[in-house]
């Protein structure tokens, strides 16, 4: 069996840290095999490194055969005759919503004992009404992601230093163990290809072996967190997986085209996508909305809102949809070198949720900003593009930044540019420096 390495997520792991001996429940919540048990071990050495007993630590993960069958009275009393009577107990609850009930329980818990808890799930449903009324302000989420390129350079074994040149300017250097150098482009492109899902640094970054993870990651997520999720109280049923997979390779391959459910019914209609499968007509609008909400439940998909510069104010309308990790994306339809805008700005878009932004696109009269990004008090209306090299294209990405009055920051993102800064105060900024800021 192959060996994991405990490898350091430092931006989750302070996150949990802030709020260890607080009231808060803990909740980690992400795609299958994005890292969360990983974090909740790596919090666990945390306490012991920091003086907590062994018998203050419980730990349960419930898709463990090691674990037994339980409802929420047998987990109540499971953990109660296990809790330390003297000091302050660690509850650690690895895919909680599997026991029926689970909310009455961790809410007991919370109540009866001096404990700190955290629970992880790879579902939204998680966070549904049942939770938040039952811990309403209790909790706080910690939003676990695919690897970032910077992450994915340290789980892979690459060291990235910093020096000053001559003129100025900071240079990065990158070294495998070895110390040989590599190109910063030539490892983005590594990333670009196989995603950042933290199992590949176990295996390696060989195409077929990239491909099993990848279907493993998938079929977990789709069969345990969709197809199975209507056993759940209150969830619509997912009946026809074959239209499922269908709406899954639709968005796939419209990552950042707005899109609507009328869009994806009508598209799948039109180029005979339905053949072969058991629907003879084209499925309801409301049909396939709720397969997109189970999609996005099972973090496999991230919807982001349209918001109107001028008129200060969310849209209803045309959407846009991300997938969480670019290796999914190219396990489902191959590799393909056209599409590498959309990658870029896709991978952009994560790595602005992990830095701790809410992330909107931008309409201003009839022009799109690609992201605005905000948070308590910041603001950034950003443009992603490949390239800033040809005056065309120059013109396209700058020109709704330019419409917009207020004074906050602008910028374009870009895999190739020959500027730092235009002459209207827009920031021009390297697409690779950003992601190793």
């Amino acid at each position: 069996m192959q060996k994991t390495t405990l490898r350091k997520r430092d931006l989750y792991l302070n996150r949990l840290i802030a709020f260890q001996d607080t009231e808060m429940i803990k909740v980690m919540t992400g795609i299958r095999r994005c890292g969360k048990s990983s974090l909740m071990k790596l919090m666990v050495k945390h306490l012991r490194e920091t003086g907590i007993k062994d018998d203050q630590i419980i730990e349960m993960n419930f898709e463990s055969m090691s674990i037994p069958d339980m409802d929420a009275r047998g987990f109540y009393e499971y953990v109660k005759a296990r809790i330390c009577p003297d000091k302050r107990t660690y509850l650690f609850f690895d895919e909680v919503q599997k026991v029926p009930g689970w909310e009455n329980a961790v809410n007991s818990f919370r109540v009866d004992f001096d404990c700190d808890i955290y629970i992880t799930g790879s579902n939204a449903y998680l966070l549904s009404s049942e939770l938040s009324t039952y811990l309403s302000g209790r909790y706080v989420e910690i939003r676990v992601l695919p690897l970032s390129f910077k992450e994915f350079l340290d789980f892979h074994g690459y060291t990235l230093t910093e020096r000053k040149s001559p003129a100025g300017d900071i240079r990065k250097r990158i070294t495998d163990e070895e110390g040989e150098v590599y190109d910063v482009r030539e490892l983005f492109d590594a990333y670009a290809r196989f995603g950042g899902m933290p199992m590949l640094a176990d295996i390696g970054l060989e195409t077929d072996r990239v491909t099993a993870a990848l279907d493993g990651v998938y079929s977990a997520a789709v069969i345990n967190d969709i197809l199975e999720r209507d056993k759940r109280t209150g969830q619509r049923r997912i009946t026809d997986p074959i239209l499922l997979r269908k709406i899954i390779l639709f968005l796939a391959d419209n990552i950042g085209n707005n899109t609507s459910a009328t869009s994806i019914g009508n598209t799948l209609v039109d180029e005979g996508l339905l053949e072969g499968g058991t629907r003879k007509t084209k499925p309801a609008v409301q049909t396939i909305q709720a397969y997109i909400e189970a999609l996005t439940e099972a973090y496999i998909f991230y919807e982001i809102k349209r918001f109107d510069i001028k008129g200060k104010e969310y849209l209803r309308t045309l959407g846009k949809y991300y997938i969480v990790d670019i290796g999914l994306r190219n396990y489902l339809l191959g590799y393909r070198d056209g599409d590498s805008g959309h990658i870029l700005e896709n991978i952009i878009y994560f790595e602005l949720l992990r830095r701790g932004y809410d992330v909107a696109i931008g309409k201003i009269d009839n022009q799109e900003v690609d992201f605005i990004a905000t948070k308590t008090d910041e603001k950034k209306y950003i443009q992603v593009t490949e390239s800033m090299t040809a005056p065309e294209t120059r013109e396209r990405e700058l020109a709704p930044l330019r419409k917009i009055r207020d004074n906050y920051e602008k910028l374009v993102i870009a895999l190739e540019c020959n500027l730092s800064r235009t002459q209207d105060g827009i920031k021009i900024v390297n697409a690779l420096d950003f992601l190793l800021e």
